[in-house]
């Protein structure tokens, strides 16, 4: 008797009991008119529930509205919307009720997961919006169960689980994959093995880009692992940048490699560069694989190596070999050996080559011995060649001799004029100051003429004799 009903409920003021009469007799805007008078959350569901089944969803999400604002009762609403299929009008629902003043994070998340499974296209612009009003983990498992890669990366690296974000990237490039966020991630991951997996699948879908991503996790990464790795898989050429950037911290593996790819690209000059700049590599190593290279310029490279080890003989042997005369000369004389540079001017004149002969006297001037190059130039009968050597060596001695002649005059000048010089300088006299017990003056003391001796002269001074002169008062006699 839904009639009767109606009259008493709404005479007697019982607007949840009238809206839920309402509804039985199919007056849903009467019935929602009541529900907002009843303000009770049973009353909205039952009402709302009621304009559903009867697919009047205009009502029914104004009636939504006063529901999902509780979380408790979320789930229940989506619930009874789902089963029954009405996916679009849930979301619709969902997205009104964002505006409300007391908006939680249960529909924020909600909507994500619906958005994930009804309407993938319209999730990353939410998440980009709400991404921190959201339950991420919840969320994360929506998005990863409808296969939305692109997004799972994005909650990852709110979430700050970059490991997994990277992960994802990895396994779904396609879709999954950027750029920017791609070296911005790898950068703040925990594992950092995933800097090898990076570096694979770069190897496998980006190779142009893999410099660009070494030169990204060079600060945390090890570069001799690295580089035995891109030698392993004979790909060393595709990261030679990489090698030139990081080559500063002077790597043993570091520096081998790319000296080998210099060699290869048949680059001495910049080998040659990259030798002097960076010795940490084996110089004895190298020196013997250039040594019988077939170019002359890595010959000459070997020479080098082997002449800055010491091992000057080689260093020239080699210089011989590919006539590389002005090389041979230099080391000659860095080497401070006269036997390698007399060896050198023997081999100059096997071969007549005398201009650099003579070229070799002056470059090794003080290790050569002048009585062995006048008798070579002798013997040989090139005295010509020998003569400027000649005269530069007898112009040095002629200047030693000179100095020495000098310095020998100074000398013979100074001692002379020590000689020349008196013991007692003026008039004054050295005067001995006898004691008190001093002997008495000698009898063969002069006395003046008519004075016997013993006499006190007139004054009461004695004379003793010439150069003596008086004595003081109060003093004893000096003489």
């Amino acid at each position: 008797m839904y009639e009767a009903a109606k009259i008493l409920y709404n005479n007697i003021s019982n607007y949840g009991r009238l809206a839920s009469t309402l509804v039985h007799l199919g007056e849903f805007q009467a019935a929602v008119d009541g529900a907002r008078k009843a303000n009770s959350t049973r009353t909205w569901k039952e009402v709302c529930f009621a304009c559903v089944d009867s697919e009047e969803f205009r009502l029914a999400q104004m009636c939504g509205l006063h529901i999902v604002v509780h979380a408790d009762e979320l789930e229940e609403l989506i619930n009874y919307y789902q089963n029954r299929g009405h996916f679009e009008e849930l979301i619709q629902l969902l997205e009104a009720a964002l505006g409300l003043e007391r908006a939680h994070m249960g529909m924020f998340t909600e909507l994500a997961i619906l958005y994930s499974k009804y309407k993938p296209a319209k999730m990353r612009e939410h998440l980009e919006l709400f991404w921190s009003r959201v339950n991420i983990p919840k969320v994360l498992r929506a998005a990863e169960q409808a296969h939305l890669w692109a997004e799972l990366v994005f909650l990852y690296e709110k979430y700050e689980e970059y490991d997994n974000a990277i992960l994802t990237m990895v396994a779904h490039p396609t879709v999954a994959w950027k750029e920017a966020q791609f070296k911005d991630i790898i950068t703040k991951v925990a594992n950092i093995e995933l800097y090898y997996k990076a570096l694979q699948f770069y190897l496998d879908y980006k190779p142009i880009l893999l410099n660009d991503l070494l030169i990204v996790l060079t600060p945390r990464m090890d570069h001799t692992r690295a580089v035995t790795y891109f030698r392993k898989i004979n790909h060393l050429s595709l990261v030679k940048p990489y090698l030139r950037s990081v080559q500063n911290h002077n790597n043993k593996v570091v520096n081998e490699a790319l000296n080998d790819l210099l060699i290869d690209e048949e680059d001495y000059n910049g080998l040659r560069a990259s030798i002097d700049a960076f010795d940490n590599f084996d110089n004895i190593a190298l020196a013997q694989r250039l040594d019988k290279h077939e170019l002359v310029e890595f010959r000459r490279i070997s020479a080098y190596l082997y002449k800055g080890n010491n091992r000057w003989q080689q260093s020239v042997e080699l210089c011989k070999r590919d006539k590389l005369y002005k090389d041979a000369m230099i080391y000659s004389s860095e080497s401070r050996n006269a036997e390698i540079a007399e060896d050198l001017l023997n081999w100059f004149l096997e071969n007549k080559n005398y201009e650099c002969f003579a070229s070799a006297l002056f470059t090794c001037y003080d290790l050569l011995h002048p009585d062995v190059v006048l008798e070579l130039a002798w013997k040989n009968n090139i005295l010509d060649f020998a003569m400027p050597y000649v005269i530069q060596v007898l112009k040095e001695y002629i200047t030693k001799v000179d100095s020495l002649a000098t310095s020998e005059k100074e000398r013979k000048d100074q001692e002379e004029t020590k000689q020349d010089q008196p013991l007692v300088f003026g008039n004054d006299q050295l005067m001995l100051t006898a004691g008190p017990n001093i002997a008495p003056p000698p009898a063969a003391a002069m006395v003046p003429p008519g004075m016997a001796p013993g006499m006190v002269p007139p004054g009461g001074q004695m004379m003793y004799g010439a150069g003596y002169p008086p004595a003081q008062p109060g003093y004893p006699q000096q003489y």
